[in-house]
């Protein structure tokens, strides 16, 4: 049974809408302020929100606002009630991220139409898609049937690259955002003495150069193929048409896109924070989380000396000890580039 979450501080109008959503089969939970909305919205995780906009304690604004910083409720559909119909305060709630209004007085055949088309947007944009270039497409597909976007799901153009080849260069203008189809890509920053410092890796399925097209400025980075591989580009264009011209295609999409960001928080707080063994452990661990696959027993994966020396933030000589050190401890295996973790528990547990 759907869950929906009614914030109305009119006592009336809270329990009449209430009647008709249980009619409807809905589990209703009602809040008679904003402030108790926003508490129920996080504990409880309801399917949809409806909410006034003039209430007392929080306003309605306040309310999408406060649920639209949490990863956990920016995600659900938020439908706005409001007694006002004059286009400034309705613009205002869709800009902030409402997916639709509903003007008081209303039928229960207007609801129930309003909640209907926002669970059925919703569902499509919550598909998992597979993380190849038919899910890509699939996705894009998607997006097109929900916002008339033009050739969004047409075969984009693929580019084979070789171990080394760089895709982007750090101070580079972007012109679209890239896609993995196949293979593994590092982003790595430059220091003014040419040493490398690793910002991210991604693999099969993963999107990257998109923070410097949100922003509008320059590629702060430079991509380049840990081994062969196949990415595509997204145009500019198509990308923000994507990202701006529908609600749902813009949350799934976001939501795609920002997978990786809170690993790349957690990297560098382990770089301010732990000891020179414990880093070249946690890139190992890195190495290990993004790109494991459910088939590998152990995990094993062909990388230089220099990328997990990059990925650390250790000297190059610092980390060839460290893994002589971890091989002597029976906690890797070492065959030329090629690394096997042998004790996943004790690599995890390593003290600081």
């Amino acid at each position: 049974m759907r869950k929906i979450l009614l914030i109305e501080d009119n006592k009336d109008m809270r329990e009449n809408t209430a009647e008709i959503l249980e009619l409807e089969d809905y589990k209703v939970i009602t809040a008679a302020n904003g402030k108790d909305g926003v508490a129920l919205a996080k504990k409880d995780k309801p399917d949809l929100i409806i909410c006034d906009i003039m209430m007392p304690v929080m306003d309605g604004y306040g309310v999408l606002s406060q649920l639209s910083k949490d990863e956990e409720t920016a995600w659900i559909p938020f439908i706005f009630l409001t007694a006002k119909a004059e286009r400034s305060d309705l613009r205002k709630g869709m800009e902030m991220g409402a997916d639709d209004y509903l003007t008081k007085p209303f039928d229960a055949e207007e609801l129930i139409k309003a909640i209907n088309t926002r669970f059925k947007k919703s569902g499509l944009m919550k598909q998992e898609f597979s993380k190849n270039i038919e899910g890509l497409n699939d996705f894009l597909s998607s997006a097109k049937g929900i916002e008339p976007l033009k050739k969004l799901s047409e075969l984009k153009e693929l580019k084979d690259l070789k171990k080394g080849d760089v895709i982007y260069k750090e101070g580079a203008y972007p012109n679209g955002v890239f896609f993995v189809v196949e293979g593994k890509i590092k982003t790595y920053k430059t220091n003014s003495d040419g040493k490398e410092f690793i910002t991210g890796l991604f693999k099969k399925g993963d999107f990257f150069g998109y923070l410097e097209m949100i922003d509008d400025h320059k590629h702060s980075d430079t991509a380049e193929a840990l081994e062969g591989a196949t990415v595509c580009l997204i145009p500019k264009e198509e990308f923000f048409s994507i990202l701006y011209l529908n609600t749902e295609v813009s949350q799934r999409f976001i939501k795609m896109l920002a997978d990786n960001i809170k690993e790349k928080e957690e990297q560098l707080l382990k770089l301010a924070y732990n000891s020179s063994r414990k880093r070249v452990a946690e890139a190992i661990l890195t190495l290990y989380r993004r790109y494991k696959t459910e088939t590998d027993a152990l995990f094993s994966m062909d990388v230089s000396r220099e990328d997990l020396a990059n990925l650390s933030g250790n000297s190059y000589e610092n980390t060839i000890r460290t893994l002589h050190d971890f091989k002597e401890e029976g906690l890797i295996k070492i065959e030329q580039k090629n690394i096997t973790i042998l004790e996943l528990e004790k690599l995890l547990n390593l003290k600081n």
